[in-house]
């Protein structure tokens, strides 16, 4: 399954008395359809998913795959703290239509959560999940970051196809790129970093600023796709500035 290209990490709309605007998140993505934008992101950082209730994320999840334009991929943000709560999320997801799940790293017990206790607990989520996984590390979140290592362990797992590496560290991003099984697919969620990452092999990227330029956010891509360097160089010098 392929994710390359660029990817809305998509805001939940909120209404006035506090509620989740199911209304306001259709218009949105009504209007992404018509965008270049591979897909979206829902339930992600950017979703504000730690901040919603489970029916919350529940009548977001329906909505969203509902309204996906045609050609658009949907990933649904499904990571807790607990593996089983993890896998109930992610089996809801899968039975909905997603046809792939972001997964992010536990953080609450930080101390204990060595290189084996991650690398166990994805593998289990992946052994369980009826859908493709993408490992999902956000440590200006969590205070966790996955390292090339297990992001190499990991990859070999059948159904742990890539990762959504946040933490805008191009080293990073270049070490899993070379250490992970060659189909593996790694995306960037840091807009100032997705030109070098993507010199590397970074295959796109999922992003805050792609919900609010989405179009100049899918031309840098292109452009370094086809290896029109000195203009995306110039359209990232613009967009770090946003």
């Amino acid at each position: 399954m392929e994710f390359s290209g660029i990817f809305a990490a998509l805001t939940t709309p909120f209404e006035e008395d506090g509620s989740v605007s199911l209304t306001g998140l259709k218009h949105n993505i009504h209007r992404y359809n018509a965008t270049d934008l591979a897909g979206y992101v829902v339930l992600g950082s950017t979703g504000e998913s730690v901040l919603l209730s489970r029916a919350e994320m529940d009548s977001i999840l329906v909505t969203a795959i509902d309204v996906v334009g045609k050609g658009k991929k949907l990933l649904a943000g499904t990571g807790a703290e607990s593996t089983a709560e993890t896998i109930d999320r992610t089996k809801r997801a899968a039975d909905l239509g997603y046809p792939a799940v972001l997964v992010k790293t536990p953080h609450y017990y930080k101390p204990s959560y060595k290189p084996d206790v991650l690398i166990a607990h994805f593998r289990r989520v992946a052994d369980e999940s009826p859908i493709p996984v993408l490992l999902y590390s956000v440590p200006q979140f969590t205070g966790v970051a996955l390292e090339a290592a297990e992001v190499a362990a990991l990859s070999e797992h059948p159904n742990i196809i890539g990762i959504k590496e946040s933490s805008g560290n191009v080293q990073r991003v270049g070490e899993m790129i070379a250490g992970a099984s060659p189909e593996f697919q790694v995306l960037v969620g840091s807009a100032p970093t997705l030109y070098p990452s993507m010199v590397l092999g970074a295959r796109g990227a999922i992003l805050a600023l792609a919900c609010s330029l989405p179009e100049k956010c899918a031309t840098r891509f292109e452009l370094v796709r086809q290896g029109h360097h000195e203009r995306a160089s110039e359209l990232q010098s613009v967009l770090a500035r946003a």
